[in-house]
Formats: C-alpha cells, structure tokens, sequence
C-alpha cells in the first residue's frame, strides 16, 4: 500500500485556544491525521496551531488506502482524526466503527444535519457541488440540459463527456439517484450515460474537452471549473445547477471524525471545532468550495462567477454513502466503465 507521509512542523508559540473551541491547549499535544484530502491544509493547520499551541502532524493517502491502514492498526493506530474527501469513505468508516460520537454544540451549530451522521461521529467540513457544464459557444443557457436524466437522451449521444467509474464523486452522484429516482430509474439513467459518453479519468479532462469542442456537455465538480477560470478568466466552459426544479444539485463533502482510538481526543474535536467554524474560509477557500457551514461567506470568485443560491439536494450524506455498493453494481450492470 503506497501511502505518503507529510508530516507538518508547526510552532507553538501562540498560546489561547481558538474563540470556536470548547476544550483546553497543551503546549505539548500534537494532533496525527490521515488525511486522503492533501491540499488546502497548511494555512489552517498552521494558524489553528498559532492560536492554540497543538501541533498537527498529517499522513496522506487514498481515502480507501488509509481506511485500510486504519483498519489493520485497530487499537494501536496513531490517527487522532480521519478526514476524507468523499461522503461515501466517511460513511465506510463510521460502519467498520472506526470513529468516536462527539458531543459538541459547536459542531451541530454549525454544521447542518444532512452533513453530517446520525451519531454525530463525522462532520462535513466542505461542499462540493457536481453539476452540469457545458460549451458556451456551442450551447446557450438554454439550450444547455439540467437535469443528469437528461444527459442519457438519445440526443446527447456522442456529445457527453463523463468522469470513470472507480471515481467516488461517480459513485456518490449514482448513490443519490438510486435515492431518489430509485433503483430502476437510476438503472435507466446510467445505462444512457454508458450509452452517450466518453468517459474521461479526471474532471479537467471533461472541461478541457467540452473548451476544445471534443464535447458539448458533461458533469464536474464546480471547483474544478473555478479553477479553470482563475487561470483564465475566458475559458470558454460555462456551468448550470442541475435539478433546479426537482430535487436540486448533488452535493457531496469533505470531512472528518475523531478517529475511534485516538490518543488525543479532546484537541482533535477542538481542531475539527476550529475548522467548522473560525477556520472554515482558510479551509475551503482555497480550493473554491462551499463552506459546509451556512453562516460563512463563499469565496468571491465563485459567488460572482456561479452564486451560491441554488436548489441543493438535502438528501443526508450517510444515505448516499451508505449507498455506495449499490451505485458500484449498477456501473457493473450496464457496462459503465
């Protein structure tokens, strides 16, 4: 199992727990991480470790690779908190019991219901939208489909471009047909899909081929497309909210637990506190998704470039989690590789 080691040197000078934070500091605590997130860390790691004096140390991997590590380290893991990049791999975790209930005001304040389990044992911390993006010269607004069902219609046949199966943002957005279309329908859907599209392994692939006309449409992430636009503000792919009318555009998250065995609990739910909270933009901001926290503002370039007023799917993250296989065996059945 290739797993990378990063480990985060921080200082801890600073002294004062964070204003979000309910527990005490220890100028000799160091909080250990597996994250199969890997960017977007340093700056509120590093200010989180300023205003409190706990060191973070974190080791990056797949989210399944370290799911596996944990797994095989049972009681004598290292990890004080898992954090993962896919609804799908929290719900995996919380049902092989490797995280702890928290009971945190702080974290059920600020974190809405439907990101975050039952038991509150995992929290999202970031949302990522995956919607439908189109050739802006090829299409208008118009014309341009909203709906996923729409892209396995006979006439998007050829001008579909879609992310590979083993992808967990193409698991988790199958999952939340199954719950609800239900399993016929999202049967019926993604046989289209497998029927229309070209199927492409990362989602700069679909939005660098939808630029150069290879397609007309596709389904990504919405930062990806941010991103695309910050490199060049006339890249010619635009983005539309699928589902307006019905039941909104899937949302998936990043987020994390205090892992079941950790050896320094009480700092590890002040840090995931701290990042729900008080250091929500410098987690989210930098790679242009939504804070999971409703009273924190959207970075501007993707407000100005694709608002954050849209129907949002409220389906729970654990039910598509919990989903996963299912979506899994569908992309068998119908040849969607």
């Amino acid at each position: 199992m290739a797993v990378s080691v990063a480990a985060l040197a921080l200082t801890a000078s600073a002294c004062g727990a964070s204003s979000s934070s309910g527990s005490g500091s220890s100028d000799d605590t160091t909080i250990k991480i597996y994250t199969g997130r890997h960017y977007d860390l340093e700056q509120a790691f590093s200010q989180f470790t300023e205003d409190t004096g706990i060191e973070i140390e974190y080791l990056t991997g797949t989210d399944a690779e370290l799911r596996e590590k944990l797994e095989t380290e049972g009681d004598n893991t290292e990890a004080d908190i898992f954090m993962t990049v896919d609804a799908a791999n929290l719900a995996l975790a919380a049902k092989e019991d490797m995280f702890q209930p928290l009971e945190s005001e702080t974290l059920t304040t600020a974190i809405p219901e439907q990101y975050r389990n039952a038991d509150n044992s995992w929290f999202g911390l970031s949302l990522r939208a995956r919607t439908i993006v189109y050739n802006g010269e090829a299409l208008t607004p118009e014309e341009a489909p909203s709906s996923y069902a729409e892209l396995a219609e006979p006439e998007w046949d050829g001008r579909v471009c879609l992310r590979q199966s083993t992808s967990t943002y193409t698991q988790s957005l199958i999952a939340s047909l199954i719950a609800n279309e239900g399993r016929d329908r999202a049967v019926e859907i993604v046989q289209g899909w497998t029927d229309n599209a070209e199927i492409l392994d990362n989602d700069i692939k679909i939005l660098e081929s939808i630029d150069q006309g290879k397609c007309d449409v596709g389904i990504t992430n919405h930062y990806y497309l941010a991103r695309k636009i910050e490199e060049n503000p006339d890249f010619g792919v635009k983005l539309v909210w699928a589902e307006p009318e019905g039941t909104g555009t899937h949302i998936n998250i990043s987020g994390a637990g205090v892992t079941k065995n950790a050896d320094n609990p009480e700092a590890a739910q002040q840090l995931l506190e701290y990042l729900a909270t008080d250091g929500q933009n410098l987690f989210v901001d930098g790679n242009h998704e939504f804070p999971a926290n409703e009273e924190i503002p959207v970075v501007e370039l993707v407000e100005e470039n694709f608002g954050s007023d849209f129907n949002r799917d409220q389906l729970n993250a654990q039910e598509f989690g919990d989903l996963n296989s299912e979506a899994l065996a569908i992309m068998d059945e119908v040849g969607y590789r």
